[in-house]
């Protein structure tokens, strides 16, 4: 599948929606997970604006690489975000849309933990 890397060093990022668990499976409430590490998927609704052009893109990220406090209007960095175009076919009708996923979401606010080092 296809993966663009996505430069947010000139954006402004703020969380428009604090995370929430991502469902897999909304009949059953099945929670998603990261399919190498197992941990539980978070999804986090952020305000995008670079060069006049604001949009909200939905972030999937793993739970441990939620990093702060993240609330609404909460500054915030998006480590290693990608894009990932998608399409699929329900009921006879084709869909497509472009799927964001980043490593990790860290609080850019005055006294929020950072991440350590690796």
């Amino acid at each position: 599948m296809r993966q663009i890397p996505v430069d947010t060093s000139a954006a402004t990022v703020m969380v428009a929606q604090p995370p929430q668990k991502k469902i897999r499976d909304r009949r059953s409430g099945e929670i998603a997970t990261d399919a190498e590490t197992g941990a539980d998927l978070m999804t986090v609704d952020v305000m995008f604006a670079l060069n006049g052009e604001v949009e909200i893109l939905t972030v999937t990220v793993p739970e441990p690489g939620i990093t702060g406090e993240l609330m609404m209007g909460t500054p915030v960095a998006l480590t290693g975000l990608i894009a990932r175009p998608w399409e699929n076919e329900f009921n006879g009708q084709k869909r497509h849309g472009i799927a964001f996923r980043a490593v990790a979401v860290t609080s850019l606010a005055a006294g929020a933990s950072q991440p350590k080092a690796a």
